[in-house]
């Protein structure tokens, strides 16, 4: 384990930027905030750049950049319970985070499908397109827990994820 500038970390992501720096997003102080801390060039270290995104009690942080601004996708600290994801954005990483709700939408969205949010990726060769990604716990039998894959998509440039039984990368064709 360590301690980025003291703080405690614990369920985290890391992030490299178009620019070629690399950032750790993580929880801290059992999980009541969520901290950003900018890494070394070798991506080995933290740095002194360590900023408070958020203090409401939030896990899982996942990240993607979209028309210059950064989405954060987090899960409340319910157990192995599935709760509502959380949507952030912010114009810089260590600027002002604003709460804009839940990004998921559908049947079973205020429980993120039964999930919580794990990763964000971007598609190689497909502009604004991501796979969201999601851990799909099974509290009695965790070495059986599952993913779920969906597309994130954009509506009035505002990110959602909806489910979909079947789905494939056409999706992002439009």
């Amino acid at each position: 384990s360590f301690r980025p500038n003291g703080n405690m970390s614990r369920d985290m992501t890391l992030y490299k930027d178009s620019n070629g720096n690399a950032y750790e997003i993580y929880s801290s102080r059992d999980n009541y905030d969520m901290r950003i801390v900018e890494l070394t060039p070798d991506y080995l270290s933290p740095t002194t750049k360590d900023s408070l995104i958020a203090s409401d009690h939030r896990e899982a942080p996942a990240i993607f950049k979209y028309n210059q601004k950064y989405y954060l996708i987090t899960s409340a600290c319910t157990g192995w319970a599935p709760n509502e994801a959380n949507l952030y954005v912010s114009k810089s990483l260590f600027g002002k985070w604003q709460d804009i709700g839940n990004p998921m939408v559908g049947k079973n969205a205020n429980i993120t499908f039964y999930a919580q949010s794990a990763c964000i990726f971007p598609i190689a060769g497909k502009k604004n397109a991501f796979i969201y990604m999601a851990d799909k716990w099974d509290p009695r039998d965790l070495k059986d827990s599952r993913y779920i894959w969906l597309p994130l998509q954009f509506k009035n440039g505002k990110p959602f994820v909806g489910w979909m039984d079947e789905w494939d990368l056409h999706v992002f064709d439009n």
